[in-house]
Formats: C-alpha cells, structure tokens, sequence
C-alpha cells in the first residue's frame, strides 16, 4: 500500500467556490474543509480538518453516473433525492432488490452473519466472512454500489485499513465503521459499549488513510457509524459524528436514533454553511427495533441522505422459508410453496438469460436449449 497524502493540515484556505477545477481534480490541493459557526463565517476554514478537492461532492454533480461503483455512489450522494439501499443477505436477495430496481444495496453484517454461518450478529463474523460475501454481491452487477458493514473494523488500525482495501478490491464502494468494542453486537440489541472518542476517531483516520493510499485516487466512501446514543446519549453521539466528519468521514452513520426529533437535529449540527459542505447522514431502520420505522419519504424530509433497511430481505426470507418448511412437512409436497414458479422461472431470476446470451454471442452451442 503507497503512503497516502496528508489532507489535514495546511496552513493556507482558498475561499469557497461552486466547482472544484480539472487542475485541482488531477492534484489534490491540501486544503482544510470550510465550515461557520454563523452565517457571517460562511469562508471561515476549520483548521486541522481533512479536506481532498478531489473528492469534493461538487466533482460529482454533473454528468451521466460512472460505471465505478464508487464513483457512482459519490454521485448519487451530491445529486438530489435519497439513497435507498435494501438489506441484502445472499445472492437471491441482491438478485431480487437489483430486479425491483434499487440504485445501491446494503451488505448487512447481521444478515451476512446469519446467512453464512447461521449465527447472531454478536461479533462471530471474520473479515474473510465479509469479504467473500462481497466479492459474490459485487460480481452480479459490477457498478452497482454496495454499502457493506464493516463491523469494528476487526482490530487496530492496521486491521482497519486492511479491511479498507479489502473491500476495495472486492468492489465495495463504501463501508461503514463503528465505535462499539470489538465484542460487539447488533446495534439494536441493549447492552451495548463504546470505546473512547480517541479510539473512534483512530479508526476512522485508519480508514480514510487506506483509501487515499490506494494507487490511482480512489472513490470508495468512508462512513463512520457511532453506537454511542443508546450508552452515553445523543449529545455525545453528534459530537463523535462531528469528529469523525473532520477526520475525514464521507458520511455519518447514527445507529438507534430513537425519533424524528433526534434524526433532525442531527442533520442539523452536520449541515455547516456553505452547504456544499454538509455531511450526509445515514439511517437505519429496522422493523421493531430502536429506530422508528421511518419510509425512505419520511427520512429524506427529516434531512438524511442514506436510508438503509438492514433486516429486509433476511426477516422476510424466515418468514417464507419457515412457511414453506411447514408446508411441506403438512402436505407432503412443495407445489403450494412454489406458488408456479418451476425451475426456468426460477435460474431466469438468477440472471440464466443473461449467461444464455453471452454463450450464443461467443459462439457456443451448449446452452441453445435450456
């Protein structure tokens, strides 16, 4: 891994502008973010803070989305309207949100836990567990973004950055990180601890040193996730949120906010002037759990710019699957289960035309009846 740029300090702040030029894209000028206190300091620069022109969302505004991932995902986060990202668990699950139409998928790790190793989301999942389930997600549609959940980070910050570019390679374009000990659990279960604001901030910083350390200036998103609301409260929760935002954080991730009130006061204290410079927030709802079950309207009214529903796929999947199980334990037989779907219909769901049209077009005959 190359030595990644120092992007948090310089002793010098351009004033604010409402484009970044070509020259800044192609060398990245170390400058601090802007931020204000008032809105008599909309050019003030908060010093010490990471700023990377290159990455500025200003860059992403206009032009058709990019077949990166990454890239993709930047743009959909400095254009209007939110991001929905379904939960997925497993390829049928990604199949089928990337068939409903979603623009970006969540990698749950509660839902990657379960499905691969039939576990609770207690921590039980290794980096190689994640990443292999990556890998699968991301090679079904190589430019579609996927959020993937990167738990603790899975150690120090060599660990952490490890995982960075891990997931990099794997196609990911973003992970979220969070404070919870290393023995963590699912962000909607009780007993939850946190680890100090330093150590936080240490992963964070690890993170965003990967990613600028991968060859060639990449894209991939950086979302730091607190836990902190439910153990030390929501004061404390938005000041880590701030803090990670100025070490280098691309969003901010408030796991179990408990209402309307809490998620938009939270946009809020991200939302410095000028507002090209506001921090997306990222929520997560999850029927029955902390968070309120906000729809994707609801939260973009309220401010947040990622919405991710971590549960979906994987609770519905129960759902069927113990309702099939019974069934056919009962009657003896799958027919009723199946609901009409024979074998064909089924593979087509997994992408069998697509596969169908590549043998014919490369000349092979094997698949000219299926």
């Amino acid at each position: 891994m190359s030595p990644a740029l120092d992007y948090f300090t310089h002793p010098k702040h351009p004033k604010s502008q409402t484009t970044v030029d070509a020259s800044a894209q192609a060398s990245p000028q170390l400058t601090p973010a802007l931020t204000s206190s008032s809105d008599n300091d909309t050019d003030l620069p908060r010093h010490n803070a990471y700023y990377n022109s290159r990455l500025d969302p200003r860059n992403y505004l206009d032009g058709p989305l990019s077949h990166n991932p990454a890239t993709r995902l930047r743009q959909l986060l400095a254009r209007p309207g939110i991001v929905v990202a379904p939960g997925i668990c497993d390829g049928i699950s990604a199949r089928c949100a990337i068939e409903a139409g979603f623009q970006c998928l969540y990698q749950s790790g509660a839902a990657t836990t379960a499905s691969r190793l039939g576990q609770p989301d207690l921590a039980i999942a290794t980096l190689n567990d994640f990443v292999g389930a990556a890998q699968m997600v991301c090679s079904l549609d190589p430019t579609m973004p996927v959020i993937a959940d990167a738990d603790t980070g899975f150690g120090g910050p060599a660990m952490v950055a490890r995982t960075v570019t891990q997931y990099a390679r794997a196609g990911v374009a973003a992970l979220h990180i969070e404070d919870q000990v290393q023995t963590k659990r699912c962000g909607h279960l009780l007993g939850k601890q946190v680890v100090s604001r330093e150590e936080f901030l240490t992963r964070v910083r690890a993170a965003v040193i990967a990613r600028d350390s991968i060859p060639g200036g990449s894209d991939f998103v950086i979302i730091a996730r607190t836990d902190s609301a439910q153990v030390l409260g929501m004061e404390e929760a938005v000041t880590r949120l701030r803090l990670a935002a100025d070490v280098g954080a691309d969003v901010c991730f408030i796991e179990g906010v408990r209402s309307k009130e809490h998620l938009e006061a939270t946009v809020k204290a991200l939302a410095p002037k000028p507002a090209s410079h506001t921090i997306p927030v990222l929520v997560n709802v999850i029927s029955g759990g902390l968070t309120p079950s906000f729809t994707s309207q609801e939260a973009e009214l309220m401010g947040a710019k990622i919405i991710i529903f971590s549960l979906v796929s994987c609770v519905a999947m129960v759902h069927a699957v113990r309702a099939a199980m019974a069934s056919l334990r009962k009657t003896g037989t799958d027919f009723n289960s199946a609901k009409g779907m024979d074998p064909k219909a089924f593979f087509e769901v997994m992408g069998l035309q697509e596969i169908v049209d590549l043998d014919a077009r490369a000349g092979g005959q094997a698949f000219k009846q299926v």
